[in-house]
């Protein structure tokens, strides 16, 4: 990866509220479910405590989908990463909760963590659901997926293992769909977009907006 796309963020660190709710359970259980970052390679099977399909899931905003995911699935490990504390915080509460205990957070870049800690053919599975679109053209270069990132992260893939990602802004649907069908180590699983599968659950806010006429779109591609 090139110097240039090295330092262009995937994200911007908003100053969001912290509920006092999410400080406390950042303060508690990210010593619990945090997995610190450090630039050299993590053992995910001693992370997690057992031999189990890795799923990665990339900016997990508030953790909502995250921790329903993980509840019904218990058989997989879900390591979120994610930059913004008020979700790290939420998600936190929500694992504790819910003593869920097959979800670790790394609270980082993404892409310096899949660079620097994550091995070559480490993951089943990878979510990026609802990134944020960055509407005007002139941010589009802040957008996550990104030609280099791809190519990083379809790397980190077992051979079969699956690249989600959903959105509901359908001119960053069409970039996804390029972006991936450009990815040599991918290929995709359906003709153009796919279903939304079983294991992504329909948030409220994706259910107000279909209910308004507003799209979404799943994107769903398969490591070669």
């Amino acid at each position: 990866m090139t110097a240039e796309h090295r330092h262009i963020r995937s994200f911007v660190l908003r100053q969001g509220r912290v509920s006092n709710a999410q400080q406390r359970a950042h303060d508690t259980l990210l010593p619990v479910y945090g997995i610190p970052y450090a630039p050299q390679p993590i053992d995910l099977d001693m992370a997690f405590g057992r031999v189990a399909p890795k799923i990665l899931e990339i900016g997990f905003g508030m953790g909502e989908t995250t921790a329903t995911i993980a509840a019904a699935h218990p058989d997989n490990d879900y390591l979120g990463i994610e930059v913004h504390t008020p979700g790290v915080g939420s998600l936190l509460k929500e694992l504790g909760g819910q003593q869920l205990t097959n979800v670790r957070i790394i609270q980082h870049d993404a892409v310096e963590v899949l660079q620097n800690m994550v091995a070559p053919a480490s993951f089943d599975g990878a979510h990026i659901f609802f990134p944020d679109p960055w509407p005007k053209k002139r941010h589009h270069k802040r957008r996550l997926i990104q030609p280099p990132l791809v190519a990083l992260l379809a790397g980190r893939l077992k051979p079969g293992a699956y690249l989600h990602a959903a959105t509901d802004w359908q001119e960053y649907a069409e970039q996804i769909l390029q972006v991936f069908g450009s990815e040599p180590l991918l290929k995709n699983s359906a003709e153009g977009y796919a279903p939304r599968p079983d294991y992504r659950p329909q948030t409220k806010f994706e259910t107000r907006g279909l209910r308004l006429g507003h799209g979404v779109w799943d994107i769903i591609f398969r490591r070669v």
